[in-house]
C-alpha cells in the first residue's frame, strides 16, 4: 500500500490494467486512462465539476431510446464522429474511394425495400420532388453489382420519422439494390436544412456553446457489397445557408452537390436531377460494417 500523488495515481491504474490480454484493449484503455487524467489536471478539475460531468454524461444515456441516440449526437457536435472518419479514410481508402460522412443519430435498421425508381416519400410528399441517380463502383471504375443502398433523410419540413408522432412509422427511408451494372436511380423530395435536437442534454451544451445548432440539408446513403468496406455518407445540398458551417462538421467538398434539370443520362429528365456516382474501397480482414441504428423490432411510439 502506498499514497498516491497526482502523477502516482495514474502509474497505478495502468499498472493494473498493464496484463489485460486483449492488446487492442489493453492499448486503448492505457491511453484513455493517460489523457483522461492529464486532462482532469491540466483543467484543475474540482469534485464539483467532476460530479456534474457524471450528471451529464448520465443525462445524455438517459435520453437514449430505441428511437433516439443521443451519445452519437454528443459524438458528433464535438467533432469526435468526423475525426474518425477522417482517420478512417486515410486508412487504407482507395484513393479513388467516395469520401465518407457521418451515419448520424437517425439511422434504422431493417427500412422498407424499395425496387428502383421509387420513392422513399411515401406519408409525407410535401416538396419538391428530385431523383438520384448513377452508379455504384469499385476503385478502378468498375461496376459493382447488385449492392445495397440505405437512404434516409428529413422530409420537407426537416423532420426525420423517428421525430413524428408516431415514430414506428418508416418514412423518408428505404432500402435498394442496384442492378447489374451498378446502376441505381431512387426518387424523393428535395430535404431542407434543420437543427439538431435541442431538447435534450446536448442541444442544450449547444446553447450554452452560442452555437447555431444547424445542419445543412442531406441525405443520408449507406452503400454495402459483399468484400468491400460500408460507404456511410451524406450528399449536401449546395443552396443551403449553412453549408458552410455545418453543427455536425459533416460536410466535404465532394459530397456537395445540386440538383437540376437537363441532366445527361438522367431516367426521369422531367424531374430535377442528381447525378452522383459512389465507388467502393475493399474492405480489409476483421472489419465489420460498424453501424448503430435504431432497431425497428424495439421502437416504441414517441410521446407527446
Amino acid at each position: 500500500m502506498q499514497d498516491l500523488d497526482r502523477l502516482g495515481v495514474t502509474r497505478e491504474v495502468l499498472a493494473q490494467m498493464a496484463e489485460t490480454p486483449d492488446a487492442r484493449l489493453r492499448e486503448v484503455m492505457a491511453a484513455a486512462v493517460r489523457h483522461l487524467h492529464d486532462f482532469a489536471r491540466e483543467v484543475e478539475l474540482t469534485p464539483d465539476e467532476w460530479l456534474a460531468g457524471i450528471a451529464y454524461l448520465t443525462a445524455v444515456g438517459q435520453a437514449c431510446t430505441p428511437f433516439r441516440q443521443e451519445f452519437i449526437l454528443l459524438s458528433d457536435v464535438l467533432g469526435l464522429s468526423r475525426l474518425v472518419n477522417v482517420m478512417h479514410d486515410a486508412d487504407g481508402r482507395e484513393a479513388a474511394g467516395t469520401e465518407t460522412s457521418l451515419l448520424g443519430p437517425f439511422f434504422r435498421e431493417q427500412a422498407p425495400d424499395f425496387a428502383l425508381g421509387d420513392s422513399i416519400a411515401v406519408h409525407h410528399r410535401a416538396g419538391e420532388e428530385i431523383v438520384l441517380f448513377g452508379e455504384v463502383l469499385d476503385g478502378a471504375g468498375r461496376p459493382v453489382p447488385h449492392a445495397e443502398m440505405d437512404v434516409w433523410q428529413t422530409n420537407a419540413e426537416g423532420l426525420y420519422d423517428l421525430q413524428a408522432r408516431d415514430a414506428t412509422v418508416m418514412d423518408m427511408r428505404g432500402r435498394f439494390r442496384a442492378d447489374a451494372q451498378g446502376r441505381f436511380h431512387f426518387r424523393t423530395v428535395k430535404p431542407i436544412g434543420y437543427s439538431i435536437p435541442m431538447d435534450g442534454p446536448v442541444g442544450q451544451l449547444v446553447q450554452k456553446q452560442r452555437r447555431h445548432g444547424m445542419r445543412p440539408a442531406h441525405i443520408h446513403i449507406l452503400v454495402a457489397a459483399e468484400g468491400y468496406r460500408d460507404l456511410v455518407t451524406a450528399l449536401y445540398f449546395a443552396d443551403d445557408r449553412n453549408i458552410g458551417s455545418d453543427t455536425v462538421f459533416g460536410v466535404s467538398n465532394s459530397l456537395v452537390v445540386d440538383a437540376a434539370t437537363g441532366v445527361p443520362g438522367s431516367p426521369r429528365p422531367d424531374l430535377p436531377g442528381i447525378r452522383y456516382d459512389f465507388r467502393l474501397s475493399r474492405r480489409k480482414e476483421g472489419e465489420t460494417g460498424g453501424r448503430v441504428g435504431a432497431d425497428p423490432s424495439r421502437v416504441m411510439p414517441a410521446e407527446g
